[in-house]
């Protein structure tokens, strides 16, 4: 059996983040990869110059046509800008996959800083998606946002704080520690059996990071449609995502925050 992830996200035009770094991904580790597509973006290394987004109708309708045929083992949730979308992705769901694990990454701001996100979409996404996800894959930031408190500076911080999103309905948390200051980049995976996995890779002085955390979460979901158990899917995706990025200066792409290499350990 062949498997197959699904990407719920926005294009990246640049190619470095969203739906193209997902499926690049979702290749890269042995996975066939399917889309829905939820919005468009005119987005380079440099930032975001314009976002277009594809009605909710349209994104329910792509949702039943990748389900209606594929095997899909996998879900990724990333960019959702408006509540109407993030509607027909949970409706989308629970009509054609209620038993399909979902790693939601809750993308509010890209690499850039340019926001992602709709006013009105963090309610909507709290309320009908994280109950969804078997995990969430929040960065600091991002999960401050959720929180709608000070971004966690420490690890304790970010235990804490994952502990508290927990109680928001998903099945576990990564708290992402990319925005933390260190030698090393620690993440911490928190169970709702109150278990804690620290995951750890070297931190990298490079500016080439754009699509980091969209590669993170399609690498855990690649995991998961090839029926690793969730703990073992997040170390393997964590590993990935630490060559990736210390790979990424042998590229040469775009004049501003260039892509990871998703593609190292298969390139010459």
């Amino acid at each position: 059996m062949t498997a197959i992830a699904v990407t719920v996200a926005g294009s990246d035009s640049g190619g470095g983040a969203g739906i193209q770094a997902d499926l690049k991904t979702f290749s890269a580790l042995g996975v066939y990869g399917a889309s829905v597509v939820t919005a468009l973006t005119a987005q380079n290394t440099r930032g975001v110059q314009g976002i277009h987004n594809v009605p909710a109708d349209f994104v329910g309708q792509q949702i039943g046509s990748v389900f209606g045929d594929l095997a899909v083992a996998a879900v990724k949730i990333g960019m959702l800008s408006q509540a109407p979308v993030i509607a027909a992705v949970a409706e989308g769901l629970a009509r054609h996959a209620p038993d399909c694990p979902v790693v939601l990454d809750p993308v509010m701001v890209a690499t850039s800083g340019d926001r992602l996100l709709g006013d009105g979409a963090i309610d909507a996404l709290q309320r009908l998606l994280l109950p969804r996800a078997l995990v969430i894959t929040p960065n600091l930031p991002e999960a401050a946002a959720l929180l709608g408190e000070a971004v966690a500076t420490d690890e304790a911080a970010m235990l804490d704080q994952g502990r508290r999103l927990l109680a928001r309905g998903s099945k576990a948390v990564l708290m992402k520690g990319g925005h933390a200051g260190g030698a090393e980049s620690v993440d911490l995976l928190v169970g709702a059996d109150g278990g804690v996995l620290r995951l750890t890779g070297p931190r990298v002085a490079t500016r080439n990071t754009h699509g980091t955390g969209c590669t993170l979460s399609a690498a855990i979901a690649a995991g998961l449609a090839r029926g690793l158990p969730l703990a073992e899917a997040a170390r393997a995706a964590k590993d990935y995502v630490s060559a990736a990025i210390a790979a990424a200066d042998r590229l040469t792409i775009g004049h501003g925050h260039g892509p990871v290499h998703h593609f190292h350990a298969l390139w010459t």
